[in-house]
């Protein structure tokens, strides 16, 4: 599968700082340092049958920003995302809507494809969907039901949750916390016969009507969790950077998927640190394809909206907070956009390289958006009051917000 374009990144001067960011498992903001010269990170993709509303985009947005800190400081990134285009949520959408469910995956990838595009986000090197890492993801179960970290049911098979001493490290939740996320978030601990309600499927049995491949496991499909397990292995190895996704992944995703990696290979870490970004609210409920409450980019591009005033309208909001989107925020963005590419229609003056340095240590300062575009505020203002009469160095604003926020002025 094929990601998107790239676009280009404007060099700056001088070298950005080491990225601090708030790390959930350590339960902080903290110092992650890549090891060697290339950064390696992994972030959940979409499952395709919806796409792309807002709570995505904030997502891959931050996830973005992760990356340009990373480059501004030197380091190569070695990016991979997956797509979810077979599970439950996809093949339900597909029957309800009579439509195959290969054509709706299809499109509605194609679609975020072109949003990610619109919105500046920085491709994947690796961009994978759960089908065809099929052939990774079978040696992978195999191995947990050799070492006893698995076991069939009724030609199901299943991750026991208890092989994984470390198991909750991740979330920091309680059993007793987990049990009822585990019920919201696509598991079944009801389910009879299962040796622990948190066990999680790894392997489903070919169910009727539904799509299934023949396989030394038997015919049928990946669960969930073990997709990204054997993508992230694949292309990253144990131990990469950083796992990221939205904060509704923490448990059971993040969770079971490091239990599953560290069972499979007996090592540890499976991520050395994860990022999650916090959910963005319409109406009073987060953004949810259940629900039914969603923003979509392409709505908004169809529109006539900018898609830099919607990056604008995504920074503006720290990454870590739940948010809530209503008109007010895209007319912010809107008249934000306006100001700065007028004010950078003159010369930059000699506060273009102060500029670079607030935007770059506020962005290493866990991602703090806000901060940078307050302080592209600030600049502006001075422009409209001096006129540009100072000569600086020509275009360095523009290059900053560019290589560092991924706004085209």
């Amino acid at each position: 599968m094929h990601a998107w374009p790239a676009s280009e990144v404007p060099a700056l001067p001088g070298q950005g700082l080491p990225l601090r960011i708030h790390d959930t498992a350590a339960g902080c903001t903290r110092e992650v340092v890549p090891q060697g010269t290339t950064a390696r990170l992994y972030v959940c993709g979409i499952t395709p049958y919806d796409a792309t509303h807002l709570g995505h985009a904030a997502t891959y947005n931050a996830f973005d920003l992760v990356q340009r800190v990373w480059k501004d400081a030197g380091y190569d990134v070695l990016y991979v995302q997956n797509v979810t285009d077979v599970d439950d949520p996809l093949l339900e959408r597909a029957n309800a809507t009579g439509q195959d469910w290969t054509v709706l995956a299809e499109r509605e990838t194609a679609l975020f494809r072109e949003d990610m595009t619109a919105l500046r986000m920085l491709p994947p090197a690796h961009y994978v969907g759960a089908v065809e890492s099929i052939p990774w993801i079978v040696p992978l179960v195999q191995k947990l039901l050799v070492s006893g970290a698995a076991y069939r049911l009724d030609g199901d098979i299943y991750f026991s949750a208890q092989a994984d001493p470390r198991f909750g490290e991740v979330s920091g939740l309680s059993h007793e916390e987990m049990l009822p996320v585990f019920a919201e978030r696509g598991g079944d601990p009801e389910r009879a016969g299962k040796k622990h309600p948190l066990d999680a499927l790894l392997w489903l049995a070919a169910r009727p009507g539904e799509p299934a491949w023949d396989t030394e496991l038997g015919r049928g499909r990946p669960g969930w969790h073990i997709e990204c397990v054997a993508i992230a292995l694949e292309y990253l190895g144990m131990s990469f950077d950083l796992q990221g996704g939205g904060s509704d992944l923490v448990f059971p995703h993040h969770e079971m998927g490091a239990a599953h990696a560290q069972s499979a290979t007996g090592t540890h870490p499976y991520a050395r640190s994860y990022v999650h970004a916090g959910m963005v609210g319409l109406d009073g409920h987060k953004m949810s394809k259940s629900r039914g409450n969603l923003v979509f980019v392409s709505a908004l591009r169809r529109e006539g909206v900018d898609p830099a005033a919607i990056r604008l309208a995504l920074l503006s909001h720290h990454y870590r907070t739940d948010w809530e989107w209503d008109k007010s925020v895209l007319d912010t963005a809107v008249e934000r956009l306006a100001r700065w590419r007028a004010a950078v229609s003159r010369p930059d003056g000699p506060a273009a390289e102060q500029l670079l340095a607030e935007v770059r240590a506020a962005l290493a300062d866990d991602l703090d958006s806000p901060a940078a575009l307050a302080a592209v505020d600030r600049w502006a203002a001075r422009q409209e009051q001096d006129g540009g009469q100072e000569m600086g160095a020509p275009g360095l604003v523009s290059r900053t917000v560019d290589a560092l926020l991924g706004v085209a002025l």
